[in-house]
């Protein structure tokens, strides 16, 4: 039995994630847990909410509410979204916990005593109309290096250049939209990256399997232009966790915070000290520190192509500058863009689908289905209504749902609601087992390589190799000359009805959790042995015939939803 460390980007805690958020990192995430722990591996999936930083203070403000108050409503506004996805978390933390205030500056100070981290006078933005400082987010303009005109002062979304609020072309404050701004000097700590980068070089080349788009952008920020520069990580915020060396105070650093690029990705180390202290589990340190059992933990991560330079970079800075054995991460998997119907989803303008309206249109496994298979893994990709009806009514309803009912309900008409006995395999059946062995293998191959596109078509095939024989075997008309042959194909049809739940669980479990209770079953048993695995079901087990599987989507709802989540347009 293997053991699998799972982490997904940590949402902001800024509103509501589109889909494209979803199947960026927390979908994909949860695909791969849930297949690991199906093969009967011990899985520690982890997530939280990214509360801090200028976003979290922004979105509150809007909201009329403190901002801590803001965070914990929206804190289980996104678990409860995530509850009706799916996303089996086994702890789904915050990243401004107590055990993440405590991590962050024990980190502090122990890059600090590792000569690491330097005090810096800096030129920053000031307004004079909101009396503040205005870091990151809190500033936008035209970026230097693309003329994209609404760039962060943190980084540029359209080129996803790094940058700092005073290398923007006519800068405004976020807050009042004043324009009146000066440069004014203020001490910050920076993370001494550019000393690592010789380390970090090596790290990242002995990562051979990482996929392309992954180490392209790794190896690109770290060496163009000037390479890898030092980082700021420390902010003139309110909301955020205290600079201090561990449970010490930093003298000139009062009423500063930790940038939240620096404590965001420790929550991921914090959220196992959580899942501890809520209850839920046991030895936090096994799954972490290498001198503490995690040496045999395989970490995998998931993100969108906009967070690969700070996992790959700067969180990596973070653990090697601490000297301390924490565990590194073993593979990274990152996507592109998901865009909406020929452009991007937009919040502001009310354009695309986002979770919450998404589950309140279908039931998650529709969502999970097309996402998961059109994953943006090599390129982007878009969401369009067309697809999305095509793919459900041909995939989800046609193949898998449709191969359910007949074999189901023919079964009870000619045979009631038990297996039928019927005699031994003939050739045609010893063929779709022979076919189905390879299938399995090759879901089995992409799975473990985390290939999800390719994954969801081998399952799709494994449904489709079902529905083939059904119709050339032609129960039905067996059972007019020979009744012992078309039990036997029906009990063969009712096995696979268990061997796709068991398969398929970890694309849309909501559905193999019907059909497993449908064939009156609870072995969930990963399949070693195709031939063994459609045995599992012996003669004479009952079963009763499921409500519709999956329902096609009309061309009615199809235009209706198209217009609903069009959006303003200009």
């Amino acid at each position: 039995m293997a053991r699998h460390l799972i982490t997904s980007a940590i949402p902001y805690i800024n509103g509501i994630k589109h889909l494209g958020n979803l199947v960026g990192s927390q979908l994909p995430a949860d695909l791969f847990a849930r297949y690991q722990r199906g093969r009967g591996h011990e899985v520690m999936f982890l997530c939280a909410t990214d509360e801090h930083g200028t976003p979290a203070e922004l979105a509150a403000a809007k909201a009329g509410k403190p901002v801590a108050e803001y965070c914990a409503e929206m804190h289980e506004t996104q678990a409860e979204i995530a509850r009706g996805f799916r996303l089996s978390f086994d702890h789904f933390g915050r990243s401004s916990s107590p055990q993440n205030h405590r991590l962050t500056q024990h980190f502090a100070a122990r890059l600090d005593a590792a000569g690491l981290i330097e005090e810096r006078v800096e030129t920053q933005i000031y307004s004079k109309t909101d009396g503040r400082y205005l870091p990151d987010r809190y500033i936008e303009g035209t970026c230097p290096n693309c003329g994209f005109e609404s760039a962060r002062g943190d980084q540029c979304d359209n080129c996803t250049k790094q940058l700092d609020p005073v290398d923007l072309i006519e800068p405004r404050s976020v807050i009042s939209g004043s324009t009146d701004l000066e440069p004014r000097e203020t001490k910050h700590l920076y993370l001494k990256q550019s000393g690592m980068r010789g380390q970090l070089q090596e790290w990242i080349d002995s990562k051979g399997d990482w996929p392309i788009l992954t180490t392209s952008i790794a190896k690109k920020w770290l060496n163009d232009g000037d390479g890898l520069q030092d980082r700021g990580i420390t902010r003139d915020l309110d909301w955020g966790i205290p600079v201090k060396k561990g449970e010490a105070d930093w003298p000139g650093m009062e009423g500063k915070v930790f940038y939240v690029w620096f404590d965001a990705p420790i929550e991921y180390i914090a959220c196992a000290q959580e899942w501890v202290d809520a209850g839920k589990g046991e030895d936090w340190e096994r799954w972490w520190r290498t001198d503490k059992g995690a040496d045999d933990v395989r970490y995998t991560q998931f993100m969108g192509k906009d967070n690969v330079p700070f996992h790959t970079l700067s969180f990596p800075a973070t653990i090697l500058g601490s000297g301390e054995p924490w565990k590194l991460v073993d593979y990274i998997k990152s996507f592109n863009y998901l865009n909406y119907d020929g452009g991007q989803f937009s919040t502001s303008r009310g354009r695309g689908v986002f979770m919450d309206q998404a589950l309140e249109v279908l039931p998650a496994d529709y969502w999970r289905w097309w996402l998961l298979s059109h994953a943006p893994e090599s390129s982007d990709a878009e969401f369009t209504w067309e697809n999305f009806q095509q793919s459900v009514n041909k995939d989800l309803a046609d193949v898998l749902g449709n191969f359910v009912s007949r074999v189901t309900k023919f079964c009870r008409s000619k045979f009631g609601e038990e297996v039928p006995e019927g005699g031994a395999y003939g050739e045609r059946e010893e063929a779709l087992i022979a076919d189905l062995e390879r299938r399995l293998r090759a879901y089995e191959g992409h799975m473990d390589a985390i290939e999800v596109r390719k994954a969801a078509m081998e399952l799709r095939g494994i449904w489709v190799a079902g529905n083939e024989y059904l119709q050339d075997a032609a129960p039905w008309a067996s059972f007019k000359t020979e009744p012992e042959t078309a039990a036997m194909q029906i009990r063969l049809a009712l096995n696979l009805i268990r061997f796709y739940a068991v398969l398929s669980a970890p694309f849309i479990p909501d559905a193999s959790a019907q059909l497993m209770e449908a064939m009156k079953t609870e072995d969930d048993a990963w399949p070693g042995d195709v031939a063994q695995a459609l045995a599992s079901l012996p003669a004479g087990h009952g079963f009763t015939v499921p409500e519709v599987t999956f329902r096609k989507i009309t061309d009615e709802e199809r235009e209706d939803w198209q217009a609903r989540f069009a959006g303003k347009r200009d």
